[in-house]
């Protein structure tokens, strides 16, 4: 007969969150200024540029998890089954129309308004190379939507849980701090709605893979327009 492992006391916390999310961002402004000293080519600048935030986005979670708890599987409920999946679809489909409505009411207020990837977009449509935007595209649409809910809906969220936080507070302290993070105020009220239905995906489902597909589903036309040349489509 097979001996269940053991659990080992997961001796991470909120200190971790912080580490995550201020590394993001030393690491994104040390990675602009060492290009922008060295003048890189623009799309240099945006992959590079772009992925060093992903080290301690997603590099944090999956490293402590893993050395001082029992693994990203466990502590962050890093799985997915077909039915995680689904549900991730149609959380996605929901906070993608929720997003666009808020996008609606935010441009008829505060009139329009673009996002910062839409931005990047323009200046890299202006190089003419397809392949860049098919590259930024694909870190839009798949990479951005894995190490953000490792960091938000994985870390940050097992973290409240963990500190005896309830699930709804979870839930909307995570979205808060998502829509922050992204440093773009226009759109604080789309990305605050976006994170959470992604956080309650989280929650009703149990599982971050479930999360990780309805962010790919909310980014993924935000990219095919990027890539089509259309920034100002989405939301």
């Amino acid at each position: 007969m097979l001996e269940t492992p053991q659990m080992k006391p997961a001796r991470w916390g909120l200190w971790d969150v912080l580490i995550t999310l201020v590394g993001a961002v030393v690491l994104g402004v040390a990675a602009a200024l060492l290009l922008g000293a060295l003048s890189a080519p623009l799309a240099l600048q945006v992959l590079v540029g772009g992925l060093a935030p992903w080290l301690a986005l997603a590099g944090w979670p999956l490293f402590v998890t893993s050395v001082r708890g029992n693994g990203p599987r466990i502590d962050l409920s890093l799985t997915l089954s077909w039915r995680d999946a689904g549900s991730g679809v149609v959380g996605g489909v929901v906070a993608l129309i929720a997003a666009l409505v808020v996008a609606v009411a935010s441009a008829a207020i505060f009139g329009e308004f673009t996002s910062a990837a839409g931005d990047v977009a323009a200046e890299l449509a202006g190089l003419g190379n397809v392949w860049l935007l098919i590259a930024f595209g694909l870190m839009v649409a798949v990479g951005a939507p894995i190490v953000e809910e490792l960091a938000f809906r994985g870390l940050f969220f097992a973290a409240l849980r963990k500190h005896g936080v309830g699930p709804v507070v979870s839930v909307v302290i995570t979205a808060v701090a998502f829509a922050l993070f992204h440093l773009e105020p226009a759109r604080i009220g789309v990305l605050l709605s976006i994170g959470l239905i992604l956080g309650i995906v989280r929650w009703r489902t149990g599982s971050l893979g479930a999360a990780m597909v309805a962010h790919g589903v909310v980014n993924a036309p935000a990219a095919v327009f990027l890539i089509l040349g259309m920034p100002g489509v989405a939301p």
